[in-house]
This record gives structure tokens, sequence and C-alpha cells, in this order.
């Protein structure tokens, strides 16, 4: 199985956003995607994370499953409650690319690591992309609760691009989608995304609430802006896994647990984003 040859658009925004290696890498991802699975092309690609591996297990068997990690550039990731894994699944006529970890800036890569898979399935064809993870709450909200993402502070200190890509960013969280998960999910709100592994202090978390972030991670944000550089529509939604104002130190352990407490909500999610595409 060959992969279908993307147009000459999303030929030439791959160029323009891989620096040196060019297009290369996501195009031969693409082709060990189809060759893996079967199938020509996808249509969107879920992004699971910090314990929401496993969260679309309602959907049953996938069609055809590859570890991330063989594909070019995409590195086995480290964070726990993330598995090396991509499961392709047949879904109400359309093919749907389900990755059960990712990986981190934290991880040492670089950010063309971080964004290598959301390259290669671009180029295998998604139209649309959910990116799910857990966040340190900045507000009063439930644990467990689960957040849509509106929009985004990148304080990685980082950029997915090599080079001068320009690219106008207030657009990267679908309008459309959005409205699509905010009858799903419990909260919306600002994802503020930071390098790791360190949890924040005492004053970064009252630096970032006034800055006007809702909850606040380690990952998500890079891919969402790789993806919109390449004309896919993006949607997030955020776990709240822990109260970053409270007086107890975050476990690793329970952001995973709570994490997986919301699969139901999510798997909703991801079918009707899936749906509006």
């Amino acid at each position: 199985m060959s992969v279908d040859v993307p147009g000459p658009g999303l030929l030439a925004a791959l160029a323009e956003s891989g620096g040196a290696a060019g297009p290369g890498a996501a195009m031969e991802g693409a082709h060990q995607i189809a060759r893996r699975t079967g199938a020509a092309s996808h249509d969107l690609l879920v992004v699971l994370g910090s314990g929401a591996a496993n969260a679309l297990r309602g959907w049953g068997e996938p069609a055809a499953s590859l570890p991330l990690s063989d594909l070019p550039g995409v590195r086995a990731p480290l964070a726990p409650g993330h598995e090396d894994r991509l499961d392709s699944y047949e879904r109400a006529g359309r093919r749907v690319l389900v990755a059960q970890g990712r990986t981190h800036l934290y991880e040492g890569h670089g950010p063309a690591a971080v964004v290598a898979l959301a390259r290669a399935a671009t180029a295998s064809g998604v139209r649309g992309a959910v990116l799910v993870n857990a966040n340190g709450c900045l507000r009063e909200w439930g644990l467990g609760e689960v957040v849509t993402i509106t929009d985004h502070l990148n304080l990685t200190g980082a950029s997915p691009f090599e080079g001068t890509v320009f690219v106008d960013v207030r657009g990267v969280w679908d309008e459309g989608l959005v409205a699509v998960l905010r009858d799903v999910t419990q909260r919306e709100g600002t994802y503020a995304a930071l390098r790791g592994p360190e949890y924040q202090t005492g004053a970064e978390t009252r630096m970032l609430a006034l800055l006007g972030a809702d909850c606040v991670g380690m990952s998500t944000v890079l891919e969402a802006i790789a993806l919109h550089q390449l004309g896919v529509r993006v949607a997030g939604m955020s776990v709240v896994s822990d109260l970053s104002f409270a007086e107890q130190p975050t476990d690793p352990q329970e952001v995973v647990r709570l994490a997986g407490a919301a699969h139901r909500t999510l798997a909703t999610g991801v079918e009707a984003v899936l749906g509006a595409l």
C-alpha cells in the first residue's frame, strides 16, 4: 500500500517547516504508516497524553498497530502513562491514527522530535487532530474535569520550526472544533506550556494565573503549531489532574490515575470531532 500523494500546497508547507531535512522524513513516515496499516490515507490524528492511553478502548481492537519509534524522527515516549504505540482504527467510514503517547521537549531530543509524528500524520492525509494532555489547574476547578483548550501560552522557549517560518498562530485552535468540544467537556480555557520536567514554583503558579492561563502542562503546544502551519484543524482536551495552588507536592502517578478517570469524556470528545470533520 502506497500513501496518497500530498498536494503541492502541503508539500511546500512541509518543505518550508522541515528545516534542512525538508519534507523527506515526514513523507517517509507517511509511507511507513500506509504500508503498516494498509490505508493509503487517514482522516484524524489523536494524541493521547499522560494517563489517557487506551481512552479509546471502547473502539475495540485497532485495524493495525506499530511502534511510534519506527517512524523517522519519532522517539519512544519516556514519560509515565505514555506508550510507544500508534494504532490505526476504522471508524464511521474514516481512518483514525491514535498515538498512545508523545515525546516531550524535556526528554532532550529537541523540537523536531516533538513534532515528527504530527508532520508524518499530516503527510498521510489527516485533516484534523485532537491533542490530549493532563494539566495542573490554576483555577478552582475539579480534579478529573476535562478542559477544552481555546488558546495557549507558549512558554517553552522553543518553536517547532527552524528558520524564518512565519505563522499566524491566533487561529491554532479551530473555532468550529472548539464549539463542538464545548458541548462535551466541563471547562474551557487557556493552556500554558512550560518546558519541564520540573513542576512550577508557587511564584510561577501565581504569575501564570496573572498572565491569563487556566491550566499548565509540558506538551501539546508545539504539536498544535506545527499542525496548524500544515493546514490541519486542531482541537485540544486537557484533563485537570493536579491543583497547582494546593499545598501538597505533585505526584506523577496520581496525575496518570486522574487522567485515566476522564476516559469517557475524552472518547466522546474525539467522536464529536470526528463527526465534525
